[in-house]
């Protein structure tokens, strides 16, 4: 039943983009909204928090004070805030509930949700999935990814919502049930703020289990974790990255197929597909399972893919000059992440840029690809003294240091390999804002430097 929101007094955790999502959801639908934010805002802000302010939206920044804690409702929080903070352990002594914004929006629409989950790919296989989808429906990117939920519960147009969802989300979120749920793979990752391993998996395969368990699910056979865990998932069951079972996707003699009950389906050549390297094949797997579950036509699956374009910043060819193929793959924000673009590359001379805020996760599969995949390293950030280290110990010695994006590009340039490749394998904050601006930063000093900007 949807909720009737009139004066009910519901607290937001934090001014980010889904938090201010869910206080404009609220207002408009009759609550007493109060957005309670830890830190002071950004001048950038100012504008926004003078909207919300004139809808009569209640506002603190620089802390949380009882008095907007105190008698809420509710309480839908900004996936940063730890479940171990004061302000969670404030709320829990009151017992007020907390929710996610996906939570929220999802409580309150009968429309069916794609969720796609993992450490990565997760924003490749929700715009693709979307992108197949619309060929016969409207069908929206969400969550972590577009716009958020809470931005596209009113629009009676959507046929589906599909959303990408992060731990932190799904961690809030106790009731939210897709009808289709997804799990690219996993791997270590966000360890700081679960604590554990053993939480951060619980937190993303809640959705596949009771009582949250979906219609569908759909998971990486590639993964040995989720294909063990794939046994107990609810729902219709779907494997992709393998030929395995009667239910999934994968790529045979250079096709990806896609098969139910033991019927094989022909979808597309791997030639045809506008993205390289097998991550890229398995996102495809993963999506054409939902466009198929979905009633989505071949021929439509087929050129869906054809036409996509691959997201930003994720193993993204945006420029070739004088011989030289350059890839985006800031998004590879962990080792795992890089190695699959890495592992893309053969047979080529492949310069990889790599570094920024160290992780501190095992580098020796990585290392080890890059003895079989890459000429040259070149190093930046925080990371390159531990990252030369283990690639030294490793028996890989083609590395150079460099201090800034511009001197990497220039010296990248300087060596003609047939590709380089933006992968850092560490988060961006040592140098940049984001993954973004890091990614942005280095397409820049590409054009520029090649003379296209």
């Amino acid at each position: 039943m949807l909720t009737n929101w009139f004066e009910k007094k519901v607290l937001i955790l934090g001014l980010s983009v889904s938090g201010i999502s869910a206080a404009k959801f609220l207002n408009k639908h009759g609550a007493d909204v109060y957005i309670t934010e830890f830190s002071n805002p950004k001048p950038e802000q100012a504008e926004t928090v003078k909207e919300l302010e004139n809808l009569g939206i209640k506002i603190e920044t620089g802390g949380h004070s009882d008095e907007f804690l105190n008698d809420a409702y509710l309480a839908v929080t900004s996936p940063s805030v730890p479940m171990d903070s004061e302000v969670m352990q404030r709320l829990r002594e009151r017992k007020i509930p907390v929710i996610s914004e996906i939570e929220l929006a999802f409580s309150q629409t009968r429309k069916p949700c794609i969720a796609i989950t993992g450490t990565n790919g997760k924003t490749t296989t929700t715009a693709l999935t979307a992108h197949i989808l619309s060929s016969e429906y409207n069908a929206v990117p969400c969550g972590n990814y577009g716009k958020p939920p809470c931005d596209l519960v009113d629009d009676q147009d959507i046929d589906y919502f599909v959303c990408e969802c992060s731990s932190f989300q799904l961690a809030y979120s106790p009731s939210f049930q897709p009808q289709i749920s997804v799990f690219t793979n996993f791997t270590p990752d966000h360890i700081t703020w679960h604590k554990t391993l053993e939480n951060y998996f619980d937190a993303k395969s809640r959705i596949f289990k009771s009582p949250q368990s979906p219609a569908f699910s759909v998971l990486n056979a590639k993964d040995e974790k989720l294909l063990a865990f794939s046994k107990t998932a609810g729902g219709e069951v779907f494997l992709f990255g393998d030929e395995i079972g009667d239910n999934c996707s994968y790529v045979k003699d250079g096709s990806i197929y896609f098969m139910r009950h033991g019927k094989e389906e022909k979808i597309i050549d791997i030639k045809d597909c506008p993205f390289i390297g097998e991550h890229n094949f398995q996102n495809a797997e993963c999506a054409i399972i939902c466009a198929k579950i979905e009633g989505i036509s071949n021929e439509h699956i087929k050129n869906s893919i054809i036409s996509f374009k691959v997201p930003e910043h994720r193993l993204e060819k945006f420029a070739e000059d004088n011989g030289i193929t350059f890839y985006n793959d800031s998004k590879a924000t962990n080792p795992e992440a890089s190695l699959v673009a890495i592992n893309s590359f053969d047979n080529c001379n492949v310069a990889l840029i790599a570094g920024g805020r160290d992780k501190m996760t095992d580098l020796k599969e990585f290392c080890e690809s890059v003895k079989k995949h890459i000429n040259t390293v070149i190093l930046i950030g925080e990371a390159a003294e531990r990252f030369e280290k283990n690639l030294v110990d490793c028996g890989f010695e083609n590395i150079i240091r460099e201090n800034s994006m511009q001197s990497a590009v220039d010296k990248s340039i300087e060596l003609k390999p047939d590709v380089v490749l933006l992968s850092p394998a560490c988060a961006s904050f040592d140098m940049f804002s984001g993954y973004e601006e890091r990614g942005k930063v280095f397409k820049e000093n590409v054009l520029s430097k090649i003379g296209k900007a």
